[in-house]
């Protein structure tokens, strides 16, 4: 939570107001944020000065890792993340590439999962790393990137956690996520979650021990219509100790996360938190 609580005081001390284009709304802005998540102590970094919603974004990584490109399947995992997104999105809704209802086109998992060759054909970048990582190999590119320029117009959103690196050291497993842009209030609370779980999964299904979880974020901000809500009620709780994750050790493949994992595969233990606060969300 010191790290988290940090980030959110230096951008109310030191942002800059920058007008967001996609939102119409100003958003006060640092550049560069670091922060570090210890999987291998559990220490599991959920917000505890308000209440969490942590099983939404499992469901929505549980997504990701399996491709998918419909907010009405992260719904049947247990999460409305998309919903907006796919629905509600004006530009979105005026693209000639959309399918319909709740569809959300090439983005996140559908990248991971398939990213589409020039010469036809696609990568599956998570079968590949997971593949190495189960065999001991870390090629120094074990990389699951969800950044692709060249389809930008065929999803609804670019990927703001766009890129995962998997770096193997002996017999312990690491990870480092860069994220372009970062609501703070909303979004980290999702992104250092999976983030979190992301390397506690990956350590489970290819053998190893999980280290240290790295997480780079570009531009952190704080919209203008949340900035009251984060300065004048979060930032004046204090925080309680962080809970623990626990995950169900029969997951042991990336078949079992694609197939009957659920978010009742997952437990926090010890998570005492503030009452919940209703940040606005921007789409």
């Amino acid at each position: 939570m010191k790290q988290y609580l940090e980030l959110c005081q230096r951008i109310v001390d030191e942002g800059v107001w920058v007008r967001n284009e996609r939102t119409g709304k100003r958003c006060l802005t640092v550049i560069n944020a670091d922060l570090e998540y210890r999987v291998d102590r559990n220490e599991f970094p959920l917000i505890t000065t308000r209440k969490s919603y942590w099983k939404a974004a499992i469901a929505e990584l549980l997504g990701y890792i399996r491709g998918y490109d419909n907010a009405a399947d992260f719904r049947a995992l247990g999460t409305p993340t998309w919903d907006a997104n796919a629905n509600q999105n004006e530009a979105w809704l005026a693209n000639p590439h959309r399918k319909g209802t709740d569809d959300m086109g090439r983005v996140y998992g559908v990248q991971g999962r398939a990213w589409a060759k020039p010469d036809g054909g696609t990568v599956d970048q998570l079968r590949k790393v997971v593949d190495n990582l189960s065999r001991g190999i870390d090629d120094r590119g074990e990389i699951i990137t969800f950044y692709n320029p060249g389809e930008f117009h065929l999803g609804c959103l670019r990927p703001c956690m766009h890129t995962h690196n998997f770096s193997l050291l002996g017999d312990t497993l690491y990870l480092t996520s860069y994220q372009r842009s970062c609501d703070v209030p909303l979004g980290l609370n999702f992104n250092q979650v999976q983030v979190f779980v992301f390397l506690a999964l990956m350590a489970q299904i290819t053998g190893h021990k999980a280290g240290t979880a790295y997480h780079k974020i570009v531009n952190a901000h704080i919209y203008e219509d949340q900035l009251e809500l984060m300065r004048d009620v979060q930032l004046k709780r204090e925080p309680f100790p962080s809970p623990r994750l626990e995950i169900n050790p029969a997951i042991r493949t990336l078949e079992d996360l694609e197939t009957w994992v659920t978010v009742n595969d997952f437990a926090v233990h010890d998570y005492e938190c503030h009452p919940p606060i209703a940040y606005p969300f921007s789409v």
